[in-house]
């Protein structure tokens, strides 16, 4: 994807705030700026789902929530709950952190059980909810990222994201996103982890990413614009 112009790139990006310590003025305010910079979606913890939903309601930006972030460990009946509460609040994305001890040990069954048990209840909605499943990309080595994408383009889930940003064996990088857009080539990509800069989120892009998350939204977009 080639990016000339700010609003393709903001159009481009799920707004982030997934601190456990955000308040009800900074999700209000991340709403705002959604609104004013055009960015695709707000991404928010299952707490302020339906305080996004509210403050977004009648604008074009979408409202994503978190399932079993950061770890993913929760069990498919939780993550599925979970999943369901936040719709229910309003969200029009779901973003969901894999079974990561699934996809470490090639655990196919219980990795594809719990894919298609989510993205059943996310295709019960109409409109459809999307589903963006979380790798944790960086964790990973190349066989494991290679089974977790087979898995999910399989399944037909919306989206394989690579990261949630909060381990420690980092986020997003351009190889991992080449990877994935090989290996799971029904599925859409969303780069999230790390991305800072304007020039990080055109090489995400460029790479073939389709969607980028990050807390980092607004100093982007200025960035780019400063650039042209």
């Amino acid at each position: 994807m080639t990016i000339r112009d700010e609003k393709v790139l903001a159009g481009c990006i799920d707004h982030t705030l997934l601190s456990a310590t955000a308040t009800s003025e900074q999700i209000k305010q991340l709403c705002e700026e959604a609104k004013t910079y055009g960015f695709h979606t707000v991404s928010v913890n299952p707490r302020w789902v339906a305080l996004a939903a509210e403050e977004l309601h009648s604008s074009k930006v979408a409202v994503g929530g978190v399932v079993s972030l950061p770890l993913g460990a929760d069990s498919t009946k939780i993550k599925v709950a979970q999943a369901r509460e936040a719709i229910f609040a309003g969200a029009d994305e779901i973003d969901m952190v894999a079974d990561l001890a699934s996809i470490i040990e090639g655990n196919s069954p219980y990795l594809s059980n719990q894919l298609q048990a989510l993205l059943a209840l996310c295709r019960s909605f109409r409109p459809a909810v999307l589903l963006k499943v979380i790798i944790e990309s960086a964790a990973l080595n190349r066989e494991q990222k290679i089974f977790a994408c087979q898995i999910a383009d399989k399944c037909g889930v919306d989206f394989v994201k690579t990261s949630t940003g909060m381990n420690p064996a980092g986020g997003a990088t351009v190889e991992d996103i080449k990877l994935m857009k090989e290996f799971a080539p029904h599925c859409k990509i969303k780069a999230a982890g790390g991305i800072r800069t304007a020039k990080q989120a055109i090489e995400m892009l460029e790479a073939g990413a389709d969607r980028i998350g990050t807390s980092s939204s607004v100093q982007i977009i200025n960035e780019f614009k400063e650039q042209q």
